[in-house]
């Protein structure tokens, strides 16, 4: 029996370095909308994407309908929950199609609109826990530029101190995290590049894990800061554990950010 130890223990080690490879995915809820600068001219109805992903490796989980889709324009906050509509998907690596939820919007007025999406509770085993993404996406439309640092309300979110649209490639966005509207100190916040979405010209393809999900903490005042190097949609998930549990387990709760760069024109 001794001479299969050592392969015994390869097995094992190959076990234990697989999951600790995909517990290391960041996970990031999704609202990518079709436009996020609407201008004279342009299509005044917008397509809007609500997903839940692993960003950089587009890998797609499974979703299911949200608990709260909305937007929030000149301080009126609409449901439009009802408008969802459940779509499949199938990502380049996977070989079973997934879940995920779009609707339009027609823009009538000139404003800054705060979409924002509360998810179900997702079940994520490797990490023993459920997990919660509020997540943000902001456009102007018409040249409309106030209402963008505004919270919406929700349990976490990232109030954006960087104007959230109208950004070079290179700017640094900057944020500051609320949890139950209180600002949360030393929070972990994780990065992400879109390695997919409308219009994209080339993929990233990180040559190390640590290269995929960037992370930066905020400071005493609930801040961070963080530079985008590429065009592209960029995702921002400040991370905490919720006060509450669900069957006895934690839940982490994202506050999600997504903002867009362009290369200089």
């Amino acid at each position: 029996m001794w001479k299969f130890k050592p392969i015994c223990f390869i097995i094992a080690l190959l076990v234990v370095m697989c999951n600790f490879t995909n517990n290391a995915q960041a996970h990031f809820g999704v609202i990518t909308p079709s436009d996020d600068i609407i201008s004279q001219g342009d299509s005044k109805k917008i397509k809007l994407e609500t997903k839940f992903i692993h960003p950089v490796e587009l890998h797609y989980m499974e979703m299911e309908k949200p608990k709260q889709f909305g937007v929030v324009a000149g301080g009126k906050k609409t449901d439009l929950l009802g408008t969802l509509k459940a779509t499949k998907g199938k990502a380049p690596d996977q070989n079973k199609s997934f879940t995920f939820w779009e609707t339009t919007y027609k823009i009538k007025r000139p404003g800054v609109y705060t979409f924002y999406m509360a998810p179900a509770p997702y079940w994520e085993p490797a990490e023993d826990c459920y997990i919660i993404h509020y997540t943000k996406v902001c456009l102007s439309a018409f040249g409309e530029e106030e209402g963008w640092d505004k919270p919406v309300g929700l349990e976490t979110e990232i109030i954006p101190l960087t104007r959230p649209f109208g950004l070079w490639s290179g700017n640094t966005f900057t944020g500051k995290v609320l949890v139950n509207g209180k600002i949360a100190p030393n929070t972990d916040v994780e990065i992400e590049f879109l390695n997919e979405y409308p219009g994209a010209k080339t993929k990233i393809n990180p040559p190390a894990d640590p290269y995929v999900t960037q992370v930066v903490k905020t400071d005493a005042n609930g801040v961070f800061s963080y530079a985008m190097p590429k065009a592209g949609w960029w995702g921002f998930a400040a991370l905490s554990t919720s006060s509450k549990k669900i069957k006895g387990k934690d839940i982490e709760i994202g506050g999600v950010y997504w903002v867009k760069t362009i290369d200089l024109q």
